[in-house]
C-alpha cells in the first residue's frame, strides 16, 4: 500500500488511530496548517508554514499512539483555493516522504538534542507508523496519479 491512498472506509484500518480532518476546512495552505495544528494539538511553537509543518509531522512525540491514519474527508476540497497545483503536489510529496521516514526510523527511537536551550535537554521521538488517506474524489485521484503514476 502507498503511504497516501484513497479510501471511503477509514474504519477498515482499525489497527490505526484515526485522525479525521474535514478538507472543507483545508481549502488553503493556511487553513490546512491551522486545522492540523488544532486537530493534532501541535506544540505552541508551530510556525504555520511548510518547514514548521515538516518538523511537526516528523516529530509527533506528543501523540501517544504509535500507528496513525490521518484521513481527509471531503477531499475534493483539499487545498482547492490554492492557485498553484505545484504547492499541493509539494505538500503531498512531503507527506509521502514523512510517512516513508517513519518506516525507517530506528526501532529504539531516534535520539535528538534540542538545540538553543540553556539546558540542552535530550528527548526521544518514539517510533510511529503514519499513513494518509483521502476520501474518493477526482481531484485526489488526479493528484495521486501524478505522484505515483
Amino acid at each position: 500500500m502507498n503511504n497516501l491512498f484513497i479510501t471511503d472506509s477509514p474504519e477498515e484500518f482499525n489497527d490505526f488511530s484515526l485522525i479525521t480532518i474535514d478538507a472543507k476546512k483545508c481549502k488553503s495552505l493556511r487553513d490546512f496548517y491551522e486545522t492540523l495544528a488544532e486537530t493534532m494539538h501541535f506544540p505552541d511553537y508551530f510556525g504555520f508554514n511548510l518547514d514548521s509543518f515538516d518538523e511537526m509531522i516528523n516529530d509527533l512525540s506528543w501523540i501517544e499512539d504509535e500507528r496513525l491514519l490521518i484521513y481527509f474527508k471531503n477531499s475534493s476540497d483539499f487545498l482547492l483555493n490554492e492557485r498553484n497545483d505545484k504547492k499541493v503536489v509539494t505538500l503531498l510529496e512531503l507527506l509521502d516522504a514523512s510517512c516513508e521516514d517513519w518506516k525507517y526510523m530506528d526501532e529504539e527511537a531516534e535520539k535528538e538534542t534540542i538545540e538553543g536551550e540553556e539546558d540542552e535537554d535530550d528527548y526521544f521521538i518514539p517510533k510511529k507508523e503514519l499513513i494518509i488517506g483521502f476520501s474518493e474524489s477526482d481531484r485526489m485521484d488526479d493528484f495521486l496519479a501524478e505522484l505515483f503514476g
